[in-house]
């Protein structure tokens, strides 16, 4: 049979896809996975998603609701329930009261993104991310025609968004709004509380909308995390259940948003997705009872962090940035390359280790970093420095 010729006058898929870069931790995950089936021995550090399972608590919740037979849909802003609940940890953890109905229940983080990005900005609006950072913040701002202002982190500002970058970009060319992260991705570098403040305060002279995306709290090693929301009640949180509560793959996350938004943004949520996962929903409800449980997966964590904070410097990976929460390091490997990417494929194929790129999280300077996520076992990380130890000598 003949094959037949692309017809010239088929549409193409947009431009806008064409400034969207893959997301290099899944495709290493991809390669890694491909190795896998093809017999070859793996040890995983390069996904930011945690081994432990969801919360026994939070799997007999679905499995009753299972049960029951019937899985509907919600509210598209998601259940009262757990909108209550939600609400409700923010006086427990931090002493901020809020309404649960500014609580807006999302598919995952991501969802929570996309919803915050087309209710706050019109299209061709500038808000500013840091670099290094989650890439899927620039992926996600150019696939809605957004244009991400990137400012560059530096050791002499402690690795952090300040409020003097903030004015300095604002004053160059107008922003509209500002993302920033606490605990980090890919560094779990910490805001402090003052600079947090800081940040707030800047966004509300200037009058620019302020996200702060607070996935990682809960996961932090010396001081608890502060919440934007402590000092700007009109921040707009982003938070999720897939790290400290381990529910990934449930797709369930949160926003805490200002009274003025919630209409709007349940508009887009109900065409958009509907409603978050009903199973999902019940899940999370349940997982807030469940932090005994959590804070001992949290303390493997603490183990695996100590492990490569005192072993990775003896084998030379010795600069990186403040590892205060998250379960990442973020390494500078300049001594060994300047090519992050070759030099994880050659990692990955050569030793069986799988990281991610730092070319990921920064398109400059990450050319000669990369993230190893601690998410794993304390097996996974000891022989990961072992086979590491061999293979850099």
């Amino acid at each position: 049979m003949t094959k037949a010729l692309a017809n010239p006058r088929l549409p193409m898929v947009s431009r806008r896809v064409e400034r969207v870069s893959s997301f290099l931790a899944m495709d290493v995950l991809s390669a890694a996975a491909a190795k896998e089936r093809q017999g070859g021995d793996v040890v995983h550090m390069e996904v930011g998603q945690p081994s432990a399972p969801a919360p026994r608590a939070a799997r007999d919740a679905a499995m009753r609701a299972l049960e029951s037979g019937r899985i509907g849909y919600t509210e598209a802003l998601g259940l009262s329930a757990l909108r209550e609940r939600i609400a409700r940890h923010y006086q427990d953890t931090y002493g901020v009261s809020v309404s649960p109905q500014r609580v807006v229940a999302t598919t995952g983080s991501s969802a929570g993104f996309v919803l915050a990005f087309l209710s706050l900005f019109d299209p061709g609006q500038r808000i500013a991310i840091t670099a290094p950072g989650y890439p899927a913040y620039r992926n996600i701002l150019e696939a809605l025609d957004l244009e991400p202002v990137v400012i560059p982190l530096t050791q002499a500002d402690g690795w952090i968004m300040t409020a003097q970058a903030v004015e300095a970009a604002h004053r160059e060319k107008p922003i509209h709004g500002i993302l920033a992260m606490s605990p980090a991705n890919p560094s779990g570098t910490m805001i402090g509380r003052d600079a947090l403040s800081a940040l707030g305060a800047t966004c509300r002279r200037l009058g620019l909308w302020f996200i702060s995306d607070e996935i990682y709290h809960g996961l932090t090693y010396a001081a608890p995390a502060s919440t934007a929301l402590s000092s700007d009640d009109d921040a707009v949180i982003i938070n999720s259940f897939s790290k400290y509560y381990c529910m990934t793959g449930w797709r369930i996350g949160w926003m805490v948003v200002p009274e003025r938004a919630v209409r709007p943004i349940e508009r887009l949520a109900q065409n958009l997705y509907i409603s978050p996962p009903f199973l999902s929903q019940v899940a999370a409800l349940s997982a807030f009872d469940a932090i005994e449980e959590l804070e001992a997966v949290k303390a493997g964590y603490a183990r695996n962090r100590a492990i490569l904070l005192e072993e990775l410097p003896r084998i030379g990976i010795a600069d990186m940035h403040p590892v205060d929460g998250a379960f990442y390091i973020y390494a500078d490997i300049a001594r060994f390359t300047n090519d992050s990417i070759g030099f994880c494929r050659r990692m990955l194929d050569e030793t069986g280790i799988a990281a991610t790129p730092g070319l990921d999280f920064d398109p400059v300077d990450g050319a000669h970093y990369m993230r190893l996520s601690f998410a794993g076992s304390e097996n996974d990380c000891r022989e990961t420095v072992s086979r590491l130890a061999t293979w850099l000598k």
